[in-house]
């Protein structure tokens, strides 16, 4: 892949992420190349590898299109992350070391800065933070065979971008989670870190499912 075309992937990626596309929306090459600034051929390039990514479909008669997905689909994705992302974070607790730590509560309180109901959220900002501070545990943990099981579940954009459908007592308790994770990993407690992980994702299933079955009755 022509380094145009890594460009375009990650351009796309993060918009999809970032919630500029719209699950559904149709994804025009010509638009995209003129958005972007290069030919079409480094952007059919991308959508190739998002579609293998999940982020984006791909059919013969109505081109590509970001992945929308049925309330079922969207409890399958969190099932999954309910199955590994709590046993991977109970691994992480004992290979973290003092500076994993700092970084994981730097992440953790930077996310309360900005993802907290008021004035100043930005939940844009909140995205990458979250991302960041999901992957910090994933990565301490250690065991690429569950990492790249979660993957699909972490790369779905619904999951990814979810804030925005968030309440203000949801989203203070998925702040608080992160907090609660970084005590746990601090206190060397793996069995509480995983129930956290656990309660956290079962917060944002919540949210998620009935945002999607709210979106389904009006379509």
């Amino acid at each position: 892949m022509t380094r145009a075309s890594e460009r375009a992937v990650e351009a796309v990626r993060e918009m999809i992420l970032r919630g500029d596309f719209a699950p559904g929306l149709r994804l025009g090459e010509v638009e995209l190349a003129e958005r972007l600034g290069v030919s079409r051929t480094p952007v059919r390039e991308a959508l190739t590898r998002l579609a293998a990514e999940g982020l984006v479909e791909i059919s013969p008669n109505r081109g590509a299109r970001v992945t929308s997905w049925s309330v079922a689909e969207l409890e399958g994705v969190f099932d999954l992350r309910a199955a590994l992302e709590p046993r991977l974070t109970a691994r992480a607790v004992p290979r973290a070391g003092a500076d994993d730590i700092e970084a994981l509560d730097a992440l953790a309180h930077r996310m309360l800065d900005v993802g907290a109901p008021g004035a100043h959220q930005d939940l844009d900002a909140l995205v990458p933070l979250n991302r960041d501070f999901h992957r910090r545990l994933v990565t301490l943990a250690d065991h690429p065979a569950l990492a790249t099981a979660l993957a699909g579940a972490i790369h779905a954009p619904i999951v990814l971008r979810n804030f925005h459908t968030y309440d203000d007592a949801s989203l203070r308790r998925s702040l608080a989670h992160h907090l609660e994770i970084v005590a746990a990993v601090r206190a060397g407690d793996p069995e509480w870190a995983r129930a956290v992980m656990t309660a956290h994702i079962h917060n944002a299933r919540a949210v998620m499912v009935r945002a999607a079955a709210e979106q389904q009755e009006d379509a």
